[in-house]
């Protein structure tokens, strides 16, 4: 690799690595909050939230990369032109062309960091997300553990708990459970405790008093205890969450789907097969974005004034791939036989890019072809 590629190449990958680490935190932050709040409220640690946030990064990452590829190369490039070293490199006999060689370099390192996100981490993170976020849903300790609310974490038992000491101490407690469609027990209880064992968590419940409805005969039994276990294990589910959702199955699963991956997910072969050529096609994305940052400032030369008006040319045209990206995705959307469309919007960023890099290389030509239909008329 010449001296010029990798000077150049250095900087594409410094000033990617910071405006990436600056999108992924507002991305993160902005996600984090909400996630804090919730499952704060539902009662989880704050490694739950700590680990939950960390899968979801992958797929933050991924969605940042090729933002953050464009934005370096354009700043890469607009700072270069002027600090006239793109103007001095030119002069020494480098092309458009050959000038583009160094942000090829770049977009193949995106597009590599890409293809390991789309085809494994973000897969990987999002069946384990999936799977951390049932066992959440499942968790009956941290929903019982919520004060001034009646839960109900089964059908025929209502839960309520007045007020939750520092110490974790439940105060009031309050169980409600249908034994049979003619019988009701009640439970009251001053304080009580929560207790872990092999068996499963267990609710010591001190100072209270049982109350054994029977409909029947309406006739009502009560017993007071000084302590007494209820079995709130027997309510959780020990079965994992084991569905399958099409995001987490890795790419060589959707290109060869079983029968019964297409049934857990409630997806067809084609549908999968799309869905693996979407990732390839992002991949894709990633390596054009760099190259319509830089070939659309490159075309327009060294100009005292500076490129604005190429850098809102290069926003224009990443808007414009977004819309064919969508436009592509939308046709294999709708008949999934026809997912060769998802690569629309790559090859269409390419066009685009030969098209600047051939107008930078033959800056008259344009001109030339404009003053000939002048003098024609």
């Amino acid at each position: 690799m010449a001296r010029f590629d990798r000077y150049m190449l250095g900087q594409l990958l410094v000033l990617f690595g910071f405006f990436s680490l600056i999108l992924v935190m507002i991305y993160w932050i902005n996600r984090a909050v909400r996630l804090f709040d919730q499952l704060i409220a539902d009662g989880q640690s704050a490694w739950v939230f700590l680990e939950l946030t960390s899968l979801s990064l992958p797929g933050l990452i991924r969605m940042v990369l090729p933002l953050s590829a464009f934005v370096a190369a354009v700043y890469v490039t607009n700072r270069m032109s002027s600090d006239s070293e793109l103007s001095v490199v030119q002069a020494t006999g480098y092309s458009p062309y050959r000038l583009a060689r160094p942000v090829i370099y770049f977009g193949l390192i995106v597009a590599t960091m890409m293809s390991v996100l789309t085809h494994f981490l973000v897969p990987m993170s999002t069946e384990r997300l999936a799977q951390r976020s049932g066992e959440i849903s499942q968790d009956l300790t941290a929903a019982l553990l919520t004060a001034g609310e009646f839960m109900t974490p089964a059908d025929g038992i209502t839960f309520y708990i007045r007020e939750i000491s520092q110490a974790g101490e439940m105060l009031d407690v309050f169980i409600s459970e249908d034994v049979s469609p003619q019988r009701r027990i009640t439970y009251t209880a001053a304080q009580a405790y929560l207790v872990r064992t092999d068996g499963g968590p267990q609710l010591v419940m001190v100072d209270g008093l049982a109350q054994d409805l029977n409909m029947q005969t309406d006739r009502l039994t009560t017993t007071g205890f000084d302590d007494f276990v209820y079995d709130i294990g027997s309510l959780m589910s020990d079965e994992a969450i084991r569905e399958r959702t099409i995001s987490g199955l890795n790419t060589w699963e959707l290109l060869n789907p079983t029968q019964e991956l297409q049934d857990i997910t409630g997806k067809n072969a084609a549908d999968m097969a799309l869905l693996a050529h979407d990732r390839f096609a992002q991949s894709f994305l990633g390596f054009i974005a760099g190259l319509i940052g830089f070939s659309s400032l490159v075309a327009g030369g060294f100009s005292r004034f500076g490129l604005w008006r190429n850098i809102a040319l290069a926003i224009g045209l990443v808007i414009a791939v977004k819309i064919i990206e969508g436009f592509g995705a939308g046709i294999a959307r709708n008949a999934p036989e026809l997912w060769p469309f998802v690569y629309l919007a790559g090859f269409a960023g390419i066009g685009m890019s030969y098209v600047l890099l051939w107008i930078a290389a033959h800056p008259y030509a344009l001109k030339r072809r404009s003053r000939r239909t002048v003098g024609a008329t």
